[in-house]
């Protein structure tokens, strides 16, 4: 867990703003009790997730990709190569949606922008040596033109069936 204390709490004010700003039909399925904290977000999505990016075409036309994932900081960081048409939708049309569904045990989907990163950003270094960390090379060795991304978020919901039961099986204490 890299998140300081202000990014949890941003983080749980994005969750308690979306939740609440919700359809009748999303917060009837998402209850009080199945909804997930900051705290736990940021405890159960440690290492790499898969996770679901969805862009839009320039015909206005869908496209999902399963592409991995690491939460760092409150937010996904994801990278492809930089010739993939998702990249190409995100350099034009940077909105895209984020999920990551592990069965019905655990949901995260969240909407937002997609910014590609590079060595100015202040956590380049970071977001590089995690990957590296996890993988054993370096993302940027795996072809010509890396693209990484770090995602921001402006609506993003945290599911389970049980929540109690899920931090449990995952060793995490509430």
């Amino acid at each position: 867990m890299l998140e300081t204390e202000a990014e949890v709490a941003a983080l749980q004010e994005l969750l308690d703003k979306s939740h609440g700003s919700s359809t009748d039909h999303l917060r009837s399925i998402i209850k009080d009790e199945r909804v997930l904290s900051a705290r736990d977000l940021v405890a159960l999505l440690t290492g790499m997730k898969v996770i679901n990016v969805a862009t839009v075409t320039a015909h206005g036309e869908p496209r999902i990709s399963a592409l991995d994932g690491h939460f760092l900081h409150g937010t996904w960081t994801f990278g492809t190569d930089g010739s993939a048409a998702k990249a190409r939708h995100i350099k034009a049309r940077p909105a895209v949606s984020v999920a990551h569904v592990d069965n019905e045990e655990l949901a995260v989907f969240s909407h937002g922008r997609a910014e590609r990163l590079d060595e100015s950003d202040p956590g380049w270094e970071e977001v590089i040596g995690h990957w590296t960390a996890h993988y054993g090379s370096s993302p940027l060795s795996w072809g010509d033109d890396i693209a990484m991304y770090r995602f921001y978020p402006h609506w993003m919901v945290g599911y389970t069936a049980n929540r109690t039961e899920l931090l449990r099986d995952r060793g995490i204490t509430p």
